[in-house]
């Protein structure tokens, strides 16, 4: 028996009242309150964003034929199109400079920007292109990755996507984007210590561990194929949140079998859909894939996945804040993760 069946079988002999999970891939704890749902809402409520109606406009920087933002025209393209960002977050340049002591040090962090349109159409997202779009994605997800991870000047490369204007995205256009840097971020560094403490200690993936239970148990499935399973993480934060893992361990994008590809765009074309339908509504994310570091190490016991970070908790104008405790304390969740997997699973 894994650790994973172990802790899962100790959970349920623990009252559903408050108590806090443990994320094994990061350290960090999160607070489990059921029931705050109940509690009266006078705060914020969104504005729900209509969805683009047409399939090119004039007045989008990302749409075929288009001027963007500074003097770069888009060429007339039928598939997915990618172009460097023209105003990238990082400054390109192969050198890293660090300096400072462990107490107070600082680097200087160069990379590329990259911007991934999914599609020439304007109004149709990932849970709306039909099967051979989004294999294209997929496609062109692999295509950059292993561009950037043969570099070596680049230790990271990520490929997200920020859907909807609550998250952030400054544009409707489907599109994804793909940062790749000198260094290896935060939460990477993270995932890739424990993994591979796990690794050693053990001797098995500590993803693939993790999913075997998760499949056993059932109850925080939400949907899956023969190569990819999505879930509601046992310690996920936000109220719908998801991970995607692979059912046959793989560390990054290069080794994705064209079963895997194909199962892959499947899956997140559903994934998509069930969002789409909670509350009726174009559903707000932040998707981003966790692949190997690209800095030439061995990474033993890494397992590529994705994860999905959506806001709305209890209608399509109440979202979750991370605030207050939250940022001062830990994060703190209003339903558990097995009652969002039954809502979602029951969509799917």
């Amino acid at each position: 028996m894994s650790k994973f069946q172990e802790m899962f079988r100790e959970l349920d002999k623990v009252p559903q009242g408050s108590h806090r999970r443990r994320n094994p891939l990061t350290g960090d704890w999160v607070l489990v309150s059921p029931g705050r749902t109940d509690r009266p809402w006078l705060g914020a409520r969104e504005t729900i964003a209509a969805e683009p109606s047409v399939p090119h406009d004039a007045a989008c920087y990302l749409c075929p034929g288009n001027a963007r933002a500074k003097s770069a025209v888009n060429p007339g393209y039928t598939g997915t199109y990618v172009f460097q960002n023209d105003f990238p977050a990082l400054d390109a340049g192969a050198a890293l400079t660090a300096a400072g002591s462990a107490e107070a040090a600082f680097q200087v962090v160069h990379g590329e920007c990259r911007v991934l349109c999914y599609s020439p159409r304007h109004d149709l997202s990932l849970g709306q292109l039909d099967q051979d779009a989004v294999r294209a994605v997929v496609s062109m997800w692999v295509n950059e990755w292993k561009h950037f991870d043969a570099r070596d000047e680049i230790a990271y490369a990520l490929i997200f996507e920020n859907r909807g204007a609550q998250m952030g995205a400054s544009n409707p256009h489907p599109h994804g984007q793909l940062w790749a840097t000198s260094i290896i971020p935060n939460e990477i560094e993270h995932e890739r210590q424990s993994q591979a403490a796990y690794f050693d200690a053990v001797g098995t993936p500590m993803l693939a561990d993790y999913l075997d239970a998760e499949v056993r148990l059932g109850t925080r499935i939400v949907a899956g194929n023969g190569s990819w399973v999505a879930l509601v993480p046992f310690w996920a934060v936000w109220p719908f949140e998801l991970l995607v893992v692979p059912r046959h361990a793989c560390s990054g994008f290069d080794d994705l079998t064209q079963t895997q590809h194909h199962d892959l765009a499947a899956l997140i074309g559903r994934i998509v859909s069930i969002y789409d339908s909670i509350f009726g509504v174009p559903f707000p994310y932040s998707m981003g894939w966790h692949t190997r570091p690209s800095d030439g190490g061995a990474h033993a016991g890494w397992v590529m996945h994705g994860h999905f970070y959506p806001p709305l908790l209890r209608s399509a104008s109440v979202r979750k804040f991370l605030v207050g405790y939250e940022m001062l304390a830990m994060p703190q969740r209003d339903i558990t993760p097995e009652s969002a997997a039954a809502l979602m699973r029951g969509r799917s």
